[in-house]
């Protein structure tokens, strides 16, 4: 292992659904709230619980609006976001390095 500290890799980034939102979301920059469930194959409720967590962290902003009468919910990366995945993703180079 040479060196790796595993406590690199981010908690809040390393679980499959978090790290989907993030991978779609480091490229789209960002995705309404059924576009990601669809994407993700997640159920409503998953979906919310992982998009809340991302959200308290820092790493993604949730706006809220209507479209006609129908809400809509996006989510966007911030900064940084961007940056603690850049940092995941350099993280997981090494372990696998």
């Amino acid at each position: 292992m040479g060196g790796f500290d595993i406590g690199q890799i981010d908690d809040v980034i390393h679980g499959r659904m978090r790290l989907g939102i993030m991978a779609y979301l480091a490229d789209a920059e960002a995705a309404d709230f059924n576009e990601l469930k669809a994407l993700l194959d997640a159920t409503q409720g998953n979906l919310s619980v992982h998009l809340r967590k991302l959200e308290e962290a820092g790493y993604i902003t949730i706006e809220k609006s209507f479209l006609g009468r129908k809400p809509l919910t996006r989510a966007r990366i911030t900064t940084k976001g961007r940056a603690a995945f850049k940092t995941y993703l350099e993280a997981l180079g090494k372990l696998i390095g």
